[in-house]
């Protein structure tokens, strides 16, 4: 990695570069926020979530965390959905993971880690309940990329199993959550087909009933 005086100068080079581009971007950009999109994504340092959707500073309100886990204790990234969907009014929240996330990795595996083990925990938890289908899966690299895929299906559960987004859907917000997949070997997106828009799309246990709060 550059010391701090090369990653200055690219800094400089970048926003002359944006500026050279368009003018009055930054002038825009200092106005407020408006960003449509809420990504929660792996801190994976090669998954970053603007260039990976293409999307400019300002468009893209984004929470990352070790394998793109949503864990209801965790006010951190409650705070950040419940500010981007009840402040921000975004429109889509994307939970996206990536194929051959060392996080998921780990929790494939019964090694004991440290302090990670304890965030690992709710990827296990995953990983046990798909046990029978993770275990029919003779390769171990395609069992890994499944369970990568189911870990990203789950966060979407969990994101949508908030008081946070099933009030917006009470309040008939459009709001729309999405799972989605990162290749890291083409670059490329898959859509997992698990966007949900109401609370009707989620198992019952899960609803939360405004009308009796």
């Amino acid at each position: 990695m550059s010391g701090i005086p090369e990653l200055l100068e690219n800094n400089r080079n970048w926003a002359q570069g944006i500026t050279d581009q368009d003018p009055e971007f930054f002038e825009r950009l200092a106005l407020g926020q408006a960003p449509g999109v809420l990504w929660i994504g792996c801190a994976d340092s090669r998954v970053p979530a603007n260039q990976v959707i293409g999307l400019d500073p300002g468009e893209v309100f984004v929470h990352r965390n070790i394998a793109n886990v949503v864990v209801h204790s965790d006010f951190n990234c409650l705070s950040v959905i419940e500010y981007a969907v009840a402040m921000l009014k975004v429109r889509h929240v994307i939970v996206c993971g990536h194929y051959g996330c060392g996080g998921v990795e780990a929790a494939s595996q019964n090694h004991q880690l440290g302090l990670i083990d304890n965030w690992l925990r709710h990827i296990r938890d995953v990983r046990n309940h798909h046990e029978t289908e993770l275990d029919a899966i003779e390769d171990d690299d395609a069992r890994l990329d499944r369970l990568c895929e189911l870990n990203v299906v789950e966060q979407v559960y969990n994101v949508c199993s908030t008081t946070i987004v099933q009030q917006a859907w009470d309040r008939e917000q459009d709001l729309a959550v999405h799972g989605l997949i990162y290749n890291l070997k083409d670059g490329l997106l898959k859509d997992l087909a698990t966007t949900l828009t109401g609370p009707e799309e989620l198992p019952a246990t899960f609803r939360v009933d405004q009308a009796s709060g």
